[in-house]
């Protein structure tokens, strides 16, 4: 399965940002140079997760592993670019089943663990897959029983299978594999064609149904080569993975990097803060990524952090939510550490503000480098292949002018063909091809080199005429002592067509901030009247994806299914 028009493959094969290496390739070449080198590790509570004691695997033993799998996966039935569903936890066997897909040339679709029979179901008829690949429970959720009621042929790894599922096992020692064998000499071209698709991956569903992303090995590479330089990734790293392997944040962030590089990945999921801490110091890692939140946590306290030796530790990534600039001071000052931040998406929107491009802490936090604009002063990969503009949101029209807000657009060899199926939507692209993020931007800095990210455009809140950003309000409101969470959305309104309404989960449920005390608050920090919220709503818990990003969407079907105050 390739997306790729022909143009667009010689033109970036010319330029060297495509090539010939695909996933297997450079298993091949870690294995053949670095056998005895730990590549994956599980994390050390595996077996109170899911079936099966944690797992580590050589390079030598990853490659083995990987072709016994395909080779089970072929007696089942998979074939050429047949479309694999995938559903398992951050465990071993994910890793092997990249690497197995990749030798057999078919199509993974990862999808997360919290996903279930509606949502597979509806996977299943949009990419027309026979096969789902599992593990039998996972946190007391018995994965492969719910995949076998959607009515998917499951292969699954872990004991006590239902009735109908195919057992699939690890198996590190080399042995026969004529299936391969025969398998690889009647499609090799194709199985080692770096264009052609690797993974179908599903947007996080902000704003609505997932959709499927189609993502080739060179669209991953390119992705994974801006990653190294942003991170200072160095052969034979150690990296810690807590996000779930389903997404641009792991697989361009880690599972690349790591193949590229020779790297040791180890694996964390669901985030565990005392073990996750505890897997960086005693296996010395020297990159991991993190929430906001659990960086905001250990800037705040210093005892917490000298319980540790973080003395391997480089470097530490973040995103998916703003950070806080005290936090990337504090760690840079007082834990000698540089917090990286990312912008990043499955379609392949890369955007990282480093030490080297964002030095202060308040541009690091909240603005990333403007790729592509004139007279930028970074070099690297990613400043060399990616080009972005800001568009008007209500002509498509270039903007140029620092500090006014418009769409971002992205064009490069990161960037996915289109979504599967394939549609013709014209908001998925520009009339000269550069990707409608749907991000709301506007450009900034001294010199104007940076973009800020305001919002989605989806997202802004239209009060008579006026736009409003609700990222900016989440970020004031978050530094509130009262909130534990709190993310704003728009509610309908007879005069003004929407106002602004604050969805907050209080610290102390007993005792829940007024909306006049918020009101009072954002008075403080100098926000103009008419971005107030003049509603309040009460929650237990923001409905979140399974990448923590709130789903702003339901927060508004939410707030209109409840009464008006």
């Amino acid at each position: 399965m390739i997306t790729s028009p022909q143009q667009r493959i010689d033109d970036y094969t010319a330029k060297g940002w495509w090539g010939n290496d695909t996933l297997h390739s450079l298993l091949g070449k870690a294995a053949q140079q670095y056998p005895e080198r730990l590549a994956v590790a599980d994390q050390p509570n595996r077996a109170a997760l899911c079936d099966g004691e944690p797992l580590r695997l050589s390079f030598a033993e990853l490659d083995h592993a990987s072709d016994r799998l395909a080779e089970q996966l072929l007696t089942a039935g998979v074939s050429l670019n047949d479309k694999l569903i995938v559903q398992l936890p951050n465990i071993a066997e994910l890793v092997v089943v990249y690497y197995a897909a990749s030798k057999l040339g078919a199509v993974l679709s990862p999808v997360p663990v919290q996903y279930g029979q509606h949502e597979l179901n509806n996977i299943r008829n949009t990419l027309g897959a026979q096969h789902l690949i599992t593990t039998a429970t996972f946190q007391g959720k018995t994965l492969a029983k719910a995949a076998s009621e959607a009515g998917l042929s499951v292969l699954s790894f872990g004991a006590d299978l239902p009735g109908g599922t195919q057992p699939l096992g690890i198996e590190q020692q080399p042995g026969d594999v004529p299936l391969l064998a025969e398998h690889r000499a009647a499609h090799g071209d194709s199985i080692d064609n770096a264009n052609r698709i690797l993974t179908i991956c599903w947007t996080s569903g902000t704003t609505g149904t997932p959709k499927g992303v189609p993502r080739s090995h060179n669209m991953w590479l390119a992705t994974t080569h801006a990653e190294i330089d942003a991170c200072d990734f160095r052969n034979g790293d150690l990296l810690l993975n807590p996000f779930p392997l389903v997404n641009m944040a792991a697989i361009g962030g880690f599972l690349f990097p790591a193949a590229l590089q020779a790297c040791s990945l180890f694996l964390h999921h669901p985030l565990d803060p005392p073990l996750y801490l505890q897997q960086l110091q005693n296996e010395k890692i020297t990159f991991t990524i993190a929430p906001p939140a659990l960086l905001n946590q250990l800037a705040k306290s210093q005892e917490m952090w000298q319980q540790f030796d973080f003395s391997a530790l480089r470097r530490v990534g973040s995103g998916s939510a703003p950070l806080a600039p005290w936090m990337v001071e504090t760690f840079a000052r007082d834990y000698g550490i540089e917090v990286i931040n990312f912008y990043g998406s499955n379609e392949g929107i890369c955007l990282l503000s480093t030490d080297q491009t964002s030095p202060e802490p308040e541009q690091r936090a909240t603005m990333f480098p403007r790729l592509g604009a004139a007279d930028i002063p970074w070099q690297g990969n990613v400043f060399e292949f990616a080009k972005t503009r800001v568009i008007s949101l209500e002509d498509g029209s270039d903007i140029e002018q620092a500090g006014q807000a418009g769409e971002l657009v992205i064009a490069g060899p990161t960037i996915f063909d289109g979504y599967f199926p394939a549609t013709d939507d014209d908001d998925v692209f520009t009339e000269d091809s550069y990707f409608r993020t749907g991000d709301l931007v506007e450009i900034c800095g001294e010199p104007a080199h940076y973009y800020r990210i305001t919002g989605r455009c989806k997202d802004i809140i239209n009060r008579g005429g006026v736009k409003i950003s609700p990222t900016e309000i989440d970020r004031l409101l978050e530094a509130h002592p009262g909130l534990a969470e709190v993310a704003v959305c728009a509610y309908a309104d007879a005069r003004l067509g929407e106002k602004m309404c604050a969805c907050v989960v209080p610290t102390d449920a007993d005792q829940p901030p007024a909306l006049d005390e918020l009101t009072a608050y954002l008075i403080e920090q100098g926000i103009a009247s008419f971005k107030l919220p003049e509603r309040l709503e009460l929650f237990d818990a923001l409905p979140r994806n399974p990448m923590g990003k709130v789903l702003r969407f339901q927060l508004q079907e939410a707030v209109e299914q409840r009464p008006a105050p």
